[in-house]
């Protein structure tokens, strides 16, 4: 038995991998689901099973960072949100970021400002880009901060 096939990931991991809707994951992969714990309606999908659909090329050493990233730790899900940017999925990325932003990871918060300034994987929106980094720079982000200075010397922001 390999490294991949004690991997489980939660329905939302499932889908940002494989580009598939909640529905098609149900209909391929319901018979596979395993519940943790049994009792419970949270269901975790086998990397084995869901491996051949994925919709960005993984490594072995991605694997750990994924469940890292599943599980709530911030400094993961802006990696696996990285990967699914560099790899042309900005919808995927955006995802991830969102989700470290919540844990107020200010490297998210600045990705996901830029992110929704350029209008990659969210809707362009130059004032929400804006506040996310201010927010990270508000919290000490030194690139944020930066990036801040020079939209108040170009008159952008007051």
């Amino acid at each position: 038995m390999n490294q991949s096939d004690l991997l489980l990931f939660s329905l939302p991991t499932t889908i940002t991998l494989t580009d598939l809707s909640e529905r098609t994951i149900w209909r391929r992969f319901g018979k596979q689901v395993i519940k943790q714990p049994p009792t419970s309606n949270r269901a975790l999908f086998p990397f084995s099973v869901i491996e051949p659909y994925l919709c960005v090329p993984l490594t072995k050493t991605d694997l750990p960072l994924l469940a890292q990233a599943d599980s709530g730790n911030a400094a993961a899900q802006v990696a696996v949100a990285l990967l699914f940017l560099i790899h042309d999925k900005p919808k995927h990325g955006a995802y991830w970021l969102e989700l470290a932003v919540k844990r107020d990871h200010v490297d998210a918060m600045n990705l996901l400002g830029t992110c929704i300034i350029e209008g990659r994987g969210r809707p362009q929106d130059d004032n929400l880009g804006i506040m996310w980094i201010a927010k990270a720079a508000a919290l000490g982000h030194p690139l944020s901060q930066r990036q801040m200075n020079e939209l108040q010397r170009e008159g952008k922001v007051y």
